[in-house]
């Protein structure tokens, strides 16, 4: 079957969609399939430019494609008559994420009238879609709380989870991912200000703007944290990723309200390491069982800093906490096979 996968691309910004997207066509390929990506470039800045974009894919026109799996606005309002979404992300922007003012103000009209195009557009391409997959519960009530429509959860599985296996427990706690405000590992620098062991910590990953990356230098230098903290900023391969995770005592992961179960996340119980996160962190915390497969903290960085100290001084039952980590995703039962199945029904 030819098989067409369309995402949006913010230029020089790479993170979990992106890789999903490489590994869908990678894995329909090894499946028999010849299939390719789509990547429609994609900027929400100002606001108003959103309407370009939205004509922009509902224009395109496809050809010699038997069918289409679409990740993600605007991309998956391009037309096809044999179109499957698997949602990663709606425009939040005007759903979840739209300030509770503007609802109850006429002032900003232009902004009201966009985010009603916005919703109109999505109800009529879910409308017309053979089916809709959502990545997790928290898009699936997304959906069905601001479009009143249903999707099925799917789940992403882990890109090669073959890289990730307990090696040791190390002196460090490992936190990787796009680094940006959403992500929150400033937080986690903020924490060792405030640690009592010689608990270290390992932050990697690229930034997503050049203020992203300073943030976390400055914080380094302003609390002395040199001796403590390790930045890698930056692009790196999935085999060093992977050994920061392997050797790691344990993984954290801060983000705020994420959707899913995050990468970040599902690599760290894939290695057997435990889970530190926060209590406002979102779908995270669908891997995180508070006192078995890691901590579930407030987003505070002296809270923060206690929970490092706890996993450090409590290294056996960290290791153990890792372990039932494990179990705990691999009961998930998520996989390509699965995926694959459900994607092309």
């Amino acid at each position: 079957m030819k098989i067409l996968v369309l995402n949006n691309m913010v230029p020089f910004v790479r993170g979990g969609a992106e890789l999903l997207a490489d590994h869908l066509v990678g894995e329909l390929r090894m499946r028999g399939h010849q299939a390719d990506l789509l990547r429609i470039p994609f900027a929400w800045d100002p606001l108003e430019r959103i309407y370009d974009e939205i004509l922009a894919c509902q224009m395109f026109e496809l050809w010699d494609v038997e069918r289409v799996i679409a990740l993600k606005f605007p991309a998956y309002l391009v037309p096809h008559p044999q179109k499957t979404l698997w949602l990663l992300h709606q425009f939040r922007q005007v759903y979840d994420l739209w300030p509770a003012e503007k609802e109850e103000s006429a002032a900003d009209l232009t902004a009201n009238s966009l985010r009603a195009t916005v919703q109109a557009v999505d109800n009529l391409c879910f409308d017309h879609a053979r089916r809709v997959f959502c990545n997790s519960p928290t898009t699936q009530n997304r959906l069905l709380r601001y479009n009143d429509r249903q999707g099925e959860v799917l789940p992403p599985p882990l890109n090669d989870p073959h890289l990730f296996r307990s090696e040791s427990y190390g002196d460090y706690v490992f936190c990787g991912g796009r680094i940006n405000a959403g992500k929150r590992q400033h937080l986690l620098l903020e924490a060792m200000r405030y640690v009592k062991t010689p608990v270290r910590l390992i932050v990697a990953g690229p930034p997503d703007s050049e203020v992203d990356g300073t943030q976390l230098k400055k914080l380094v230098d302003d609390y002395h944290l040199a001796a403590k903290v390790e930045l890698h900023l930056g692009y790196a391969s999935r085999e060093v990723v992977s050994r920061f995770v392997n050797r790691s005592l344990a993984c954290a992961y801060l983000p705020i309200d994420e959707d899913s179960f995050g990468y970040v996340a599902m690599e760290a119980c894939q290695a057997e390491k435990s889970l530190l996160t926060a209590s406002d962190s979102g779908g995270v915390l669908g891997l995180v069982e508070p006192g078995e497969t890691g901590l579930v903290v407030p987003p505070d960085p002296h809270e923060i800093a206690h929970a490092l100290d706890d996993l450090w001084n409590n290294r056996k039952r960290t290791e153990s906490w890792g372990k039932a980590a494990k179990c705990l995703w691999d009961r998930q039962g998520i996989t390509w096979d699965h995926t694959i199945e459900r994607l092309l029904q």
